[in-house]
C-alpha cells in the first residue's frame, strides 16, 4: 500500500494488493468518509425510449460509508454508503458503492484515527510481497501454497497416478518431477525466496533425490506433516523449523499470539474472552492484548451489532493495550472464533 499524504483525519492511498484490500476491511468503519475516483451506471435515452443503453462514467464521488465487504477470492473490496458530494446529475442522498482493487485510490476520512489503525496502514506501506511458498505431498497428492499476510492461497492442486505396488517407483518419480517442474514455475512467478517441503513419512526426502535444481533446493526446509490434504498446511505453519522461516510473516505472528491466549486459558491465568468478559477486562484496564477476528468484526457490520466490539477496541486503544486483528483463514483464527472471535490477554488475573 502506499500512503500518499496523512493529514489530520485524512489519508489518501492508493491499494496495490489483495493483502491491503484486507487490511482496509477491518479499519475501515460504518460512519467514515469516503471519496475518489468510481465508476457510476448511467442511463443513456429518455425513460420513453423503449431500449435504454446503461453504461459505467467515471466519476468523482464522496460518499458517507454504511457497509464494507471483502471477498477474499474476488479480489475486490466492495465499500457502500449515501452520496456526500458528487455531480449535479448524480443526486445527495443516492447509494453508490465503491469497487476498491490493485490500483485504486482512495481518500478515507475517519472521525478518529485509532493507534491500531494508523500501525496496521503504516506496516502495510512497508510489508513487501510475500515470498513463501508452502508444498504439502504424498506419492497421491499435492497442494501447492502461497503465503498471504491473511492466510494463505491455494494455488494449485496436483494428483499422482498410482500403480500397482509392484509397479509403483516410475509413476510415484513422475509425479514427483510433475511437483518439482510446478514448484519451480511457481518460485519464478512470485520471486519465491523460501519453500516449505512437507509430507508424511518419507516422502519428502525421496522427493529430493529427484531434485536437480540446486537453487531450489537451497530455498527448501523440510517440515512433517501427520496427513496430505489441505488442512495440513495448518498443522505445516505450527512446525518450529517452520516457524522460524515464518517469523517475520504475519500469519505465524498472529498464530503465535492465539497460542499464548490459549496458553493463559489452559491454566486458567490472566485472559478473558467472549465479548462480555473480554469488554469487562478491558473496561478494567486490566488488558495488554486485545485479539478480534476479522470473521468477527464482517459479521457484527453485517448484523448490524459491531458498535460494541468497536467501543471495546476503542477503549483497548485508550488504555495502551496492543490490538491484534486475527485472520480466520488460519487455524489460530479458528480457534480463536471458537472462544467467541474476541479475547485479551490480561496484565493481571481477574476474577468474573
Amino acid at each position: 500500500m502506499k500512503i500518499l499524504h496523512f493529514r489530520k483525519n485524512e489519508a489518501k492511498l492508493v491499494v496495490e494488493n489483495i493483502d491491503d484490500l484486507w487490511q482496509l476491511s477491518t479499519i475501515i468503519d460504518s460512519g467514515d468518509t469516503l471519496k475518489g475516483k468510481t465508476f457510476r451506471k448511467i442511463k443513456l435515452g429518455t425513460a420513453e425510449e423503449r431500449s435504454q443503453k446503461i453504461t459505467k462514467k467515471p466519476v468523482f464521488l464522496r460518499i458517507g460509508i454504511e457497509k464494507v465487504e471483502f471477498h477474499r477470492y474476488s479480489d475486490i473490496l466492495r465499500v457502500s454508503g449515501k452520496v456526500l458530494e458528487g455531480k449535479e446529475d448524480i443526486p445527495k442522498g443516492s447509494y453508490h458503492t465503491f469497487n476498491v482493487e490493485a490500483g485504486t485510490a482512495i481518500t478515507l476520512i475517519k472521525p478518529e484515527w485509532l493507534k491500531y489503525q494508523r500501525q496496521k496502514l503504516e506496516e502495510a506501506a512497508k510489508e513487501k510481497k510475500t515470498d513463501t511458498l508452502i508444498c504439502v505431498f504424498d506419492r497421491e497428492e499435492a497442494y501447492i501454497a502461497l503465503m498471504k499476510k491473511y492466510g494463505f492461497d491455494i494455488l494449485t492442486e496436483l494428483k499422482g497416478d498410482i500403480a500397482k505396488k509392484a509397479e509403483v517407483s516410475q509413476p510415484v518419480k513422475n509425479f514427483y518431477e510433475e511437483i518439482i517442474k510446478t514448484m519451480q514455475e511457481y518460485v519464478k512467478r512470485h520471486n519465491i525466496k523460501h519453500v516449505i517441503l512437507a509430507s508424511p513419512a518419507f516422502w519428502k526426502e525421496e522427493l529430493l533425490k529427484n531434485l536437480k535444481d540446486d537453487e531450489l533446493k537451497q530455498k527448501m526446509t523440510l517440515a512433517t506433516c501427520s496427513s496430505c490434504d489441505k488442512s495440513a498446511i495448518n498443522e505445516v505453519l505450527k512446525r518450529p523449523e517452520v516457524q522460524t522461516v515464518l517469523q517475520q510473516d504475519r500469519i505465524a505472528a498472529e498464530m503465535n499470539i492465539v497460542e499464548d491466549l490459549l496458553s493463559e486459558i489452559s491454566k486458567q491465568g490472566a485472559a478473558a474472552y467472549g465479548v462480555d468478559e473480554t469488554g469487562t477486562a478491558v473496561q478494567a484496564g486490566a488488558a495488554k492484548a486485545l485479539l478480534v477476528t476479522d470473521n468477527l468484526i464482517q459479521k457484527t457490520r453485517q448484523e448490524d451489532k459491531f458498535e460494541k466490539i468497536n467501543r471495546i477496541m476503542k477503549t483497548a486503544d485508550k488504555i495502551g493495550a496492543t490490538i491484534h486483528i486475527i485472520s480466520s483463514d488460519h487455524e489460530g483464527g479458528k480457534k480463536l472464533d471458537g472462544l467467541g472471535g474476541i479475547a485479551a490477554i490480561l496484565r493481571y488475573k481477574m476474577n468474573y
